[in-house]
C-alpha cells in the first residue's frame, strides 16, 4: 500500500496542498483530480520522493520511502528534456534504471523505442521519443507504483493510446499502483478504477 498522510506543502510560506491523505492498493489506477494549478504535480513529487512535505509522511508498505538505491515509486513528469541528464547519450540512460539487457530489450519493444534512438543525446529527439525513454527507465525500475503526470500531453492520439495500452499492460502483469494526472476525461474514463479529487486551498499558490 502506498499512502500518503496528512500531506500539507507550502512555497514562500503560501500553501498548496494542506492535510491531504491517500492511499493506492497494488493493481489499482488512480486519477487525481483538481483545477489546473492546484497542487496535482506537488503532490506527485511528494509521494514519489521529490519533494519533502512540511508536514506529513509517505509510506510503501509501511515504511518510508528510502533515502538510497531504487525506490518502489517511480515518477514519470509531463517534461521529459528536464528529467534526461542532456550529456548522456540514451543508452547510458536507460542503463541507469538497473534492469538487465534482456528486460530492456523488452522495453523497448513494448514502447517502440527505435535503436537507433540509443546512441543519441536528448536534444536530438523529439519530446514524445524522450518520453517513451523516461517511461521505460521507469519501468525498468521495476517500481511497486508508478505516478504518470500528464505523460501524454505532447504526443499524438494514435501514439498516446499505446503508450498507455503498455502502461496499463505493465501494471495489470505486475500488480503495480498506478497513479495519474490527465485532463481527458474520456481517457481518464477508461482507465482509472478510483478517482481522488483534490481539495481546494484557501489562498493557494497557483501553477505547481
Amino acid at each position: 500500500m502506498l499512502e500518503g498522510r496528512h500531506l500539507s506543502v507550502a512555497f514562500d510560506g503560501r500553501p498548496v496542498l494542506d492535510d491531504v491523505s491517500l492511499a493506492v492498493a497494488p493493481g489499482e489506477r488512480v486519477q487525481l483530480a483538481a483545477p489546473s494549478g492546484t497542487g496535482k504535480t506537488t503532490l506527485c513529487r511528494v509521494l514519489a520522493g521529490y519533494l519533502a512535505p512540511r508536514t506529513g509522511e509517505v509510506l510503501v508498505d509501511g515504511s518510508p520511502l528510502p533515502k538510497r538505491g531504487p525506490c518502489p515509486v517511480q515518477l514519470i513528469g509531463q517534461h521529459p528534456e528536464l528529467t534526461l541528464d542532456p550529456r548522456m547519450r540514451m543508452a547510458a540512460s536507460l542503463a541507469e534504471c538497473g534492469a538487465s539487457e534482456e528486460e530492456l530489450g523488452r522495453l523497448r519493444e513494448l514502447l517502440g523505442i527505435r535503436d537507433a534512438w540509443l546512441s543519441r543525446y536528448p536534444h536530438e529527439l523529439s519530446g514524445g521519443e524522450m518520453q517513451r525513454i523516461c517511461i521505460a527507465r521507469a519501468l525498468g525500475a521495476h517500481p511497486s507504483y508508478l505516478i504518470a503526470d500528464e505523460v501524454s500531453t505532447m504526443l499524438d492520439a494514435v501514439t498516446q493510446a499505446q503508450i498507455w495500452q503498455a502502461l496499463v499492460a505493465e501494471a495489470e502483469a505486475r500488480a503495480m499502483g498506478l497513479i495519474f494526472v490527465s485532463h481527458s476525461p474520456a481517457l481518464a474514463a477508461r482507465l482509472a478504477t478510483r478517482v481522488v479529487e483534490l481539495p481546494a486551498v484557501p489562498g493557494a499558490v497557483r501553477g505547481y
